[in-house]
């Protein structure tokens, strides 16, 4: 009998603002380029403190949903993203199989977001690639979780490949590869030091704009997580 009960999770304060926002926004009562109330004034309507709102805003920025301008506030981006990801966060209830189906989509994008960042990246995407990468690596050597600093590098080459659509679509996945990962604890701490070497790998192919190599260098990166998911099948 025991198997017919399940986990129940109680969501933090962050994850209720965060859902809010998100059913505001696929509702279409906040529109792209509408700016969001003062921090203070949001914690005081909800009832909670300025802490979690100023977290859930942090995380909504790093999926591109929204984002804060010098001197105009936070405001919304990408509306036809955020609609996208919020159907998809919705319906697709994640269970082993559809991990494993998610994995092998990143692997389809990234490896073609590599070869397309290596033939049209500019010094900028470098430099944000290397940020990235820079603070991966400080993460790391700190021994704290770096599942966020590992996915904004992988993000920083998808817009490096200046396709929209690929990089709409990662936005899309990121955020269930996040918690899939954190849920099936993926991310084993003894191989970060690998991740890093593979990561400079693929930037250096980058840099040296070298398209094939860049994405066959992406696919041997991802080569464990596919491999591990592969086995939840």
């Amino acid at each position: 009998m025991l198997e017919n009960f399940s986990e129940i999770k109680v969501e933090s304060p962050t994850d209720k603002i965060i859902r809010q926002i998100r059913a505001l926004i696929t509702s279409g009562q906040i529109s792209s380029g509408d700016k969001l109330p003062p921090e203070r004034k949001l914690a005081e309507k909800l009832g909670v403190s300025r802490s979690s709102v100023r977290d859930a805003i942090q995380k909504l920025e790093f999926y591109g949903i929204l984002k804060t301008l010098p001197q105009s506030g936070t405001v919304v981006s990408g509306m036809g993203i955020t609609a996208l990801e919020g159907l998809i966060t919705d319906v697709l209830k994640l269970e082993k199989s559809d991990f494993a189906s998610l994995v092998e989509t990143r692997v389809l994008l990234e490896s073609h977001c590599a070869k397309l960042a290596a033939m049209r990246r500019t010094s900028e995407d470098i430099t944000a690639i290397e940020d990235a990468l820079n603070n991966y690596e400080e993460r790391v050597k700190q021994g704290l979780p770096a599942v966020e600093e590992d996915l904004m590098f992988h993000l920083k080459i998808a817009e490096a490949s200046k396709n929209s659509v690929l990089k709409s679509l990662m936005l899309i996945i990121t955020p269930d590869i996040v918690n899939s990962f954190i849920e099936y604890k993926v991310c084993d701490d003894s191989a970060n030091n690998k991740v890093v070497q593979e990561h400079k790998k693929i930037l250096t192919y980058i840099v040296d704009q070298k398209g094939n190599e860049a994405s066959e260098a992406m696919v041997e990166h991802l080569k464990d997580v596919l491999d591990h998911s592969n086995k939840m099948k």
